[in-house]
Order: C-alpha cells, then structure tokens, then sequence
C-alpha cells in the first residue's frame, strides 16, 4: 500500500523566493499533525498538495497519485476545510454543500443525500435550510467541516479547524475529528497552530520551519519509547540507594537534589521501588512518568537546525 502522502523533493517558489524548500518524506498515519511558525509553508504544503499551487521542482503524491498529472483524480478523494470562510453568499447550508459534493464528483442525487447526512453528522441538521449568512462562526466552521467530508473523501485537510471557537464548540469540533479519525478508512492532515488540538487528534507530527522539515516525529512511538520512564523526587536517597536500584536492574540517572531518572526494566514496576525505599528509610515525595510533551518538540525543533526524514 502506497503512502498516504509521500514528498519528493518538493519545491516551492513566489517569485525568486523559495517557500518550500526540498521537502522529502513519506506518511501513512491515520492523522498527520502540521505544524509551525507563521510564514513556515505550512499552507503552501496544503495548497500544494491540493493543486492550488504548482510545484517549481519535485513532485508529491497522494494515495499513490502524483499532484502533477493526476490531479484531477486526486481531488475527488479529498476533503478540504479550509481556514478563511469560502462560502456563496445568499446559498443555504444544505445547498452549498450539495454543489461542493457535486464539484467533488458525486451525481446530483446521490450529492443531496449525501449532503443532509452531513449536516446531521455536525449538528447542524435543523439549521440546514438557513442561508449561511446567518450562521454563527461556530455553524460555519462545523458547514465547513460538513462540505468536506460529504462526499466520502480518502484524504481530508483541515486548516486551523477550532480558529476562534469557544471552548464548547471546539471540544464538539475535536470529538467529531476524533470519530472521523478513528472510523473508516480515511486519513487526515492538520494544520494548526494550537499544540494541543494536534496532539489529541493526531498520531504522527510534521513541524516546518522556514519552509523546511524541521522535525517529523510519531507521537505513539514517543508514547511507547517513555511509558517506562520515571522521574523521582525523594528525601533522604544516597549514591548508594541509586546502586541498590541498579543492582535490581533498574537504570538511574540522578541530577541532584534528590531527584533522579529510573528506567523500569525486566518486569520491575514502581513498586519495587517502593519497598526499597521503605527498606532503606527513603521517602518518594513524587513518582512520576516522563514522556516528552509535543510543546518539548516543538521548542527542540525550533531551536534546532532544518532537516529532513
């Protein structure tokens, strides 16, 4: 099975400046967080992909198709949520995502049905016979969402889906990217610049920096590499309490003042730690696991070089 998007030297130019500059890699997660600064690409990546943008060297693929002579094909297995508001004045909500899952390739019938079903799908079943302009930002952004899936994309874009959403309507807008992600077999991208809706919606980060691959990271595999990772604060501990943790197969790593780093290993848990302590008179103040949150990614990659996969 082919990736889900796979860059190859992908370049970018406005002009003589280079936007996007030798993108390379490939992603066959279930949902692919992007992220960066603003002016990292991280649009241009999108309009790209897309077929907004025409490349000035490489190319892309997506789910097997290149973005350069197969564009057409692409775009029926793709979603799009746009960030900016894109809507037709006058035109209600159902309507308008009718005629978006016409353009997308579905027949008139089957595109009306199809349409209703994700107006309900986003909450927006009563509301679906008002003109758009009606709407509050919180509607629009779930008829946007609406008009991006209903016409059962492989692939969908969401750019900055929670922008300027109350704390209601975006946990609403997060559990439906979660239900989208988690049934069926479609894939997602999203770009936002909120760390925390990419790391509850997705398992796989690309961050860009300067319109280069600053760091890609699979935040399972970071989950799993950390889960037997503890840090421990104690009173009382010695070298010699960390050589008896040692001994027992642990690996330790003190920075001082009674806290150090325990990797558990060969079946021990925190509970044999525990009973050492009390054996040895130590008291655990705080026992904690370590995993790196994805804002320590963010702030590594930013500081340090461009690089690629």
């Amino acid at each position: 099975m082919p990736p889900v998007i796979e860059l190859q030297d992908l370049e970018v130019r406005f002009g003589k400046r280079a936007v996007l500059k030798s993108l390379n890699g490939a992603f066959s997660g279930r949902a692919l967080g992007l992220l960066g600064p603003n002016g990292a690409g991280k649009s241009t990546l999108i309009n790209t992909l897309l077929g907004f943008v025409p490349p000035a060297h490489g190319t892309a693929q997506i789910l097997g198709l290149d973005i350069r002579r197969q564009a057409r094909s692409i775009k029926s297995l793709v979603g799009y949520m746009p960030e900016n508001d894109s809507f037709i004045g006058g035109m209600t909500g159902v309507r308008f995502v009718r005629l978006m899952a016409e353009l997308a390739g579905l027949p008139p019938e089957a595109a009306t049905e199809r349409a209703h079903e994700a107006f309900f799908y986003v909450g927006l079943g009563e509301a679906r016979y008002r003109t758009l302009g009606t709407y509050s930002l919180g509607m629009k952004q779930m008829a946007k969402l609406a008009q991006a899936i209903a016409h059962g994309p492989k692939l969908l874009f969401l750019d900055e889906p929670t922008n300027g959403l109350d704390p209601p309507a975006r946990r609403r807008m997060i559990q439906l990217i979660q239900e989208i992600r988690d049934h069926g077999e479609l894939h997602l991208v999203l770009s936002s610049h909120l760390l925390r809706d990419v790391e509850e919606c997705c398992d796989q980060v690309l961050i860009l920096k300067a319109g280069k691959i600053a760091a890609f990271c699979d935040l399972e595999k970071e989950r799993q590499a950390n889960r037997d990772l503890l840090e421990i604060e104690t009173r009382g501990a010695d070298a010699r309490f960390a050589q008896e943790l040692e001994t027992r197969g642990f690996a330790v790593a003190g920075s001082g003042n009674g806290k150090m780093r325990v990797t558990l290993a060969g079946g021990a848990g925190p509970r044999q730690i525990y009973e050492l302590a009390a054996a040895r008179g130590v008291q655990i103040r705080r026992l904690s696991a370590k995993r790196d949150s994805l804002e320590e990614i963010f702030l590594r990659a930013m500081e340090g070089g461009n690089g690629g996969l």
